[in-house]
């Protein structure tokens, strides 16, 4: 009987096509839109991610990473002195103007790590050394603020430029994860982003800090919390705080979330209708084979069976299409597009809800069918 049903399925091209393409413009557009989503969200937290420190400490009525309230310098040994902190670290943060050889002016994303452990420092540099940011005027640029600012013949490794009026060296190019601002990222030692911005009655950003081994950063981050009043998250929760603020304050949300329901609801009508329609179209085959004894339940299987393979076959050219957009996406650097695993299990749920919802109305109308039509 499967055999039966996938000839029937597969012999009428027309109506095996159409659900074939509704399915996989549904797959592909859920999967295209889901991931540029998440890629624009990962975009949003790369001020935690790039940093990469397990506790961050500020103010406690911060809403996200790049919204920056000045503490007291005092929080960094007070931060240092809670049982179970192994160390902690101050790290300066702020936007500030460069200006060019050429003239030119582009705002930067200042980052001021502490000078004898540059914890906070890139994962990855390009071209130079890290441990040059302790020479006189040294910065590290990331690949965005040679693309921003004029390209490799404007920003390379011994340009100089000015902040605040004041000179800034270029020692290394960093690998960063692109900022959803598109603002670039400099950075330099604590001391010396101080000496670049207008002076301020506070300028620490944030208190950077570790746990103890052994101990959870989350138990840690309670302590920080009650014994300094200040606020004190994982990178994992300041990450989700910043993902949470953007979703709350922009209208990313609503448009993407708009998109893949309307996805979802395109690709459950024509699968719908179009089975509806192969089903009316065989009433006699299907009638036949109920008058030959073949149950309902058999029938259901049928349909089932139909309706799975043609959306498991929509999802995998849903899918590699999709892919095959994020690919060139990323050579481009137009847009973000990250494919997760759970996008992709929830996609293949989607669909088999769809195949489900578009066989029972086929099964609803066999299970009334009359074998007797055969005889008309």
């Amino acid at each position: 009987m499967n055999y039966v049903a996938l000839k029937m399925l597969f012999g009428d091209r027309a109506k095996y096509l159409m659900l074939l393409c509704g399915l996989t413009f549904a797959v592909m557009l859920i999967v295209q839109q889901g991931s540029i989503f998440w890629g624009l969200m990962t975009w949003s937290q790369s001020g935690v991610t790039n940093v990469n420190v397990p506790i961050w400490v500020t103010d406690p009525g911060i809403a996200q990473v790049d919204e920056v309230k000045p503490i007291a310098d005092t929080a960094v040994d007070r931060v240092r002195s809670v049982p179970g902190v192994e160390w902690a670290v101050p790290l300066y943060k702020g936007l500030l103007r460069a200006r060019l050889s050429n003239g030119e002016y582009h705002q930067i994303s200042l980052v001021g790590l502490e000078s004898s452990t540059l914890i906070g420092r890139p994962a990855k540099v390009q071209e130079g050394r890290i441990e040059d940011l302790r020479q006189p005027d040294a910065v590290v640029v990331d690949q965005w603020t040679v693309e921003r600012m004029g390209g490799p013949e404007v920003i390379k490794v011994g340009t100089i430029f000015e902040l605040n009026d004041k000179l800034a060296r270029v020692v290394a190019i960093a690998d960063t994860q692109k900022s959803f601002t598109n603002i670039p990222v400099v950075y330099t030692t604590y001391e010396r982003a101080l000496r670049y911005v207008p002076r301020e009655r506070r300028t620490l950003s944030y208190v950077l800090a570790k746990a103890k081994d052994g101990l959870p950063p989350e138990e840690v981050t309670q302590r920080i919390q009650e014994q300094t009043g200040l606020g004190a998250f994982t990178d994992d929760q300041f990450g989700w705080k910043t993902i949470n603020w953007v979703l709350k304050n922009t209208g990313i949300g609503i448009n993407f979330g708009t998109t893949i329901l309307l996805g979802f609801i395109v690709g459950m009508a024509i699968a719908g209708q179009t089975f509806y329609l192969f089903t009316v179209e065989n009433l006699r085959q299907f009638g036949a084979l109920k008058a030959m004894g073949t149950s309902t339940f058999t029938l259901a299987r049928m349909i089932l069976l139909q309706a799975y393979t043609v959306g498991v076959t929509g999802y995998g050219l849903g899918v590699g299409l999709a892919s095959l957009f994020g690919y060139f996406t990323a050579r481009s650097g137009g847009l973000p597009f990250i494919e997760t695993w759970q996008l992709l299990v929830l996609v293949l749920v989607a669909l088999l809800t769809i195949c489900t919802f578009s066989a029972l109305i086929s099964i609803i109308k066999l299970a009334r069918l009359e074998p007797a039509i055969v005889f008309r």
